[in-house]
């Protein structure tokens, strides 16, 4: 699974953007705000329909625009594929696969699995719980389509019930409604439960080798799912948390609210661990997401690394750049400092300046 080409037009800070990528490691390097983060993430929505940023598709548009434009070339098993993707300011955007339209964001994913690695998911343990599941749920949409369909039609019912609760402030008489919106909400609230904690199982049989590997045989890293409630209480804690809900007029239990716990021998990092301890299992569980796919689709994803190497120590960069060498990666970063003094083979160097990339090789 490589991307061979991407294609932008009114993206960001791209007028016009053409390049073509090799299937081994692409680097963009150039100044900081120059634009290298904006092609990785036009690889990312295509590939997704998300910004690993969380922005908007109007945020996306180019200023003074009313809509955007990318095209990905991929190629898979050696049959060639193409993503279109037109976004709109205040519309719905349209998605095509080669040229045929696609109306479900599950039609997508799966076509090319990508892994997104910037400097803030280094800080994924000790930051908030948000953050941890939507890890989860970007990674899951990706393998899982069924989950894509429990995960939207939870979210889709979670608005719903909370602008119910929300309306009970004046209309008291509509709350008997609440058991139908409570019934989808168990129902589909159990299958993203049972698909997060089956995840979790398959992530932790590869992440405990990769960890003992980076921390030199010293560390043995445990991922724990942490429930708000469990499934087969999801219903009764619904019904005993109504009137709380009803006062704070917003949903207080379900999977909206789950964790993850990172234990490292014993001990909970996120609370009790280094910011050392913490950055090596944040870097574990990238790479176990690199090979948690390969092991489901058969295939590797292309890696996407956002200047993840001015933030790691030569340890830890040694150790990424020694497992990514065989799947095709596409790099930013300032320089090629960190390349030449790694020995990195690279393949192709592009240099990227105020919305212009020049290939340099």
């Amino acid at each position: 699974m490589i991307i061979t080409s991407i294609e932008l037009q009114n993206y960001r800070n791209y007028p016009e953007l053409h390049i073509r990528l090799d299937k081994g490691t692409n680097i963009l390097y150039g100044d900081n705000a120059q634009g290298k983060t904006n092609i990785l993430e036009a690889i990312y929505v295509c590939c997704t329909t998300k910004s690993h940023r969380g922005a908007k598709d109007k945020e996306i548009i180019r200023f003074h625009e009313e809509e955007s434009h990318i095209k990905l070339g991929i190629e898979r098993d050696g049959v060639p594929c193409r993503i279109d993707m037109h976004l709109k300011k205040n519309k719905t955007k349209g998605i095509a696969v080669n040229g045929i339209p696609v109306h479900k964001a599950s039609e997508l994913f799966g076509i090319a699995n990508v892994v997104f690695f910037s400097p803030e998911d280094l800080n994924i343990i000790k930051n908030g719980p948000a953050e941890r599941r939507r890890f989860v749920d970007l990674e899951l949409c990706q393998l899982n389509k069924l989950y894509v369909h429990s995960l939207i039609h939870y979210n889709k019912t979670l608005v719903q019930r909370n602008k119910l609760l929300k309306e009970l402030a004046f209309r008291p008489e509509y709350e008997p409604t609440l058991d139908v919106w409570d019934q989808q909400l168990v129902t589909y609230g159990k299958q993203v439960m049972e698909y997060r904690k089956d995840f979790m199982g398959q992530l932790n049989e590869i992440i405990r080798d990769i960890h003992l590997r980076l921390s030199g045989e010293k560390e043995n890293l445990n991922i724990c799912y942490d429930p708000n409630v469990l499934p087969e209480e999801f219903e009764s804690a619904l019904k005993r948390s109504r009137e709380q809900d009803i006062r704070q007029k917003t949903t207080l239990c379900g999977p909206h609210r789950d964790d993850i716990s990172f234990i490292v021998n014993g001990i909970d990092i996120r609370r009790f661990g280094s910011q050392g301890q913490q950055r090596t299992a944040a870097l574990s569980l990238k790479l176990s997401e690199i090979e948690l796919v390969k092991m489901i689709v058969k295939d590797y994803p292309i890696l996407l690394l956002d200047d993840v190497l001015s933030e790691l120590d030569s340890s830890r960069q040694n150790q990424l750049l020694s497992s990514i060498h065989h799947i095709q990666t596409v790099i930013t970063c300032t320089g090629l400092d960190d390349f030449v003094n790694n020995r990195f083979p690279i393949d192709k160097i592009f240099k990227v300046s105020d919305g212009t990339v020049i290939n340099e090789n």
